[in-house]
């Protein structure tokens, strides 16, 4: 591997483990220096990550669900408001992490875990608490991730096992977890699945969210599961899970899907899924051998990723920095696009990859930077989100007052100074050599530059790098990484 002097290397790097460049990464040491890169980025998984908080969830997670059946109409739309409420200022506190964050692969990893560990429920403090579950372990051990997930009362209340009990086991929980969340399909059977289940029963929570063993809810018996016997309970069969050498390898398999080709390579992804396995998913240490092998930085894998919604817009604000009047637009945004945080589409998650792309959402993918850093007019008809999730508390329809409230300009206050003193040292000829390896991945053999100056404004050098940045973010080539 090339250490220093590769910015197709550095950049790639930049955008599959970092969310994006900002200017104090163009300014930085590491920027020209791989080895140091991948250091300074795999740096920040060890220290508990602060927790994204928003108001008023004390209460909710205080009422509901114990009291929410037999609160009166009125107060039950009031505690759904306040939870709709809740999650989308959650939504939009995330974001602004993921954009002003030291340690941006440890958010990417949580954008990847939230995708994964897919999860939909209408109370905010549930929420809240398993996003900050996902961001404690998201670079630490996979064993721990997968327990604390299981045991969040959001998880719990979504795949149905507070119902889960003796001599009435609900499967639904445990499918998941060995369907989608570990091993995947044609790794257990029917059997393992019902047996699973009733080593599950008793899990669940109580109103105010700690996870709640209820014993008298348990199934004691003897179990027979994937070959092993005994009177498993839920810890129980999560040890046995991760026992199987298919849990490492489904799990790498997914992780190499999200960060470093959507068609997978299973003569790379075998060796690393050992390796996983041997460290006892130790996620850091995978993580750190896929961002250091030769593999990762082939050519066939450069700019090979479509970019999910919220990574092109943490990149774009990573990048130049935009404070809204109105930050609900950023809800807007991920609607019309396609990925509205804590709102997956069902328990498989966003299926990403060329499924981001469609006739309306390229076009608007291509507009953005122009609504965002120009203010110009933009009127937008969202998607309908699927019925299934159109349950009460959870609707994220966009009335007609909300559209054309949202219609119109994006007020925002653009913060260019960082961006332009991180090319203050750039000759005036180089800048758009710069400025492309800056922002597109393999900028060289992408780009045209003689034809970006031509839209480009020359008035001023400042109106020349920033016109130039929104028409470079505006390619479709910056929707790659």
């Amino acid at each position: 591997m090339s250490v220093v002097g590769d910015p197709v290397k550095i950049q790639h790097l930049y955008w599959r483990a970092r969310l994006g460049i900002t200017p104090a990464d163009l300014q930085s040491a590491e920027h020209r220096h791989l080895k140091r890169l991948i250091a300074k980025t795999m740096h920040g998984g060890e220290k508990r990550p602060a927790e994204i908080t928003v108001l008023q969830t004390e209460e909710i997670s205080r009422i509901r669900p114990a009291q929410y059946k037999t609160m009166s109409p009125q107060d039950r739309r009031a505690l759904v408001k306040t939870s709709e409420e809740g999650i989308r200022a959650l939504n939009l506190a995330w974001i602004a992490e993921m954009c002003a964050t030291d340690h941006p692969l440890l958010e990417k990893m949580a954008l990847f875990w939230h995708g994964h560990f897919a999860c939909r429920v209408p109370n905010v403090a549930h929420n809240q608490q398993l996003l900050q579950v996902i961001r404690d372990n998201a670079l630490g051990n996979f064993g721990d991730l997968l327990l604390g997930v299981s045991k969040s009362p959001a998880m719990l209340q979504f795949l149905n096992n507070q119902q889960n009990r003796k001599q009435h086991p609900n499967e639904n929980f445990a499918r998941e977890v060995m369907e989608l969340f570990t091993m995947g399909r044609g790794n257990y059977t029917e059997e393992d699945v019902k047996q699973g289940a009733r080593a599950f029963t008793g899990w669940g929570f109580a109103p105010t969210g700690e996870f709640l063993f209820r014993p008298n809810l348990h199934d004691g018996g003897e179990k027979l599961f994937l070959g092993r016997r005994g009177n498993f309970n839920g810890d129980d069969v999560l040890r046995i899970i991760l026992e199987q050498k298919a849990t490492a390898h489904y799990i790498t398999g997914k992780l190499y899907r999200f960060f470093v080709n959507d068609t997978p390579d299973d003569h790379i992804i075998r060796p690393l899924a050992e390796r996983f396995y041997q460290s006892n998913y130790d996620l850091k240490d995978l993580m750190g051998t896929l961002f250091s092998s030769d593999w990762f930085y082939d050519e066939a894998n450069v700019g090979a990723i479509i970019k999910s919604p919220v990574e092109l817009m943490a990149g774009m604000l990573r990048t130049v920095p935009a404070t809204f009047q109105k930050p609900q637009v950023l809800l807007l945004f991920q609607r019309v696009l396609g990925q509205i945080l804590f709102y997956p589409p069902n328990v498989a998650g966003w299926p990403g990859g060329k499924s981001w792309i469609d006739s309306s959402t390229l076009m608007f993918r291509l507009r953005l930077p122009q609504v965002v850093y120009y203010s110009r007019d933009f009127s937008v008809h969202p998607k309908d989100m699927p019925d299934e999730i159109m349950d009460e508390g959870m609707t994220m329809q966009a009335n007609d007052a909300t559209l054309k409230q949202m219609s119109g300009k994006v007020e925002a206050t653009i913060n260019w100074d960082p961006y332009l003193k991180a090319f203050e040292a750039v000759s005036q000829d180089e800048l758009p050599g710069a400025i492309a390896s800056a922002l597109i991945v393999n900028a060289p053999k992408r780009i045209n530059k003689s034809l970006l100056d031509n839209f480009s404004d020359i008035s001023s050098r400042e109106h020349y790098i920033e016109t130039l940045t929104i028409n470079l973010m505006s390619t479709p080539e910056y929707q790659l990484c």
